[in-house]
């Protein structure tokens, strides 16, 4: 089989799509090598949430490193593990049923997480978290969940 040479010019008159295909194809071949959520982490991640369920902080906080961070639109810019308990976990744990997760995937340590959090008077909100672990804990969390309307608490105030 021949190798044909495209110049990178070609590549973008071809649009966006060329481009991404034209630079993933290498990364695809080592992208499958590593593919797949490590079973222990997701363990780790599945026992994140239902901790949760308990609205006890020391079952959460076993799960979490010491420099663990969380980050969120809501200003959260990689607070502290005394800062997520104060600001995340104690404004919003009594208004968390359960969690039902979606889509867990990820690669080795890290993954996404897609769930729809059920509150305790029977409402729901789905959001999206990155979740970086590193010794068998939590390191860090990203969490996607948009305005605070979104939160738990707000949700489980909300009317409709």
């Amino acid at each position: 089989m021949g190798t044909k040479t495209v110049s990178r010019r070609t590549v973008l008159k071809a649009g966006p799509p060329a481009v991404a295909g034209a630079a993933g194809i290498s990364q695809m071949t080592s992208a499958h090598a590593e593919a797949g959520l490590n079973p222990k982490s997701e363990e780790i991640i599945r026992g994140w949430y239902a901790a949760w369920e308990q609205k006890d902080w020391h079952p959460v906080d076993v799960l979490l490193t010491e420099d663990f961070t969380f980050s969120s639109a809501a200003g959260d810019d990689h607070i502290n593990k005394s800062a997520f308990q104060a600001q995340c976990w104690e404004t919003q744990k009594n208004f968390i049923k359960r969690f039902e997760l979606q889509h867990v995937f990820g690669c080795g340590d890290e993954a996404m997480v897609m769930y729809v959090c059920h509150t305790t008077n029977a409402k729901t909100l789905r959001n999206v978290e990155y979740l970086r672990l590193r010794d068998g804990k939590v390191a860090a969390i990203e969490c996607f969940f948009g305005e605070e309307s979104s939160f738990p608490s707000a949700v489980s105030a909300s009317r409709g």
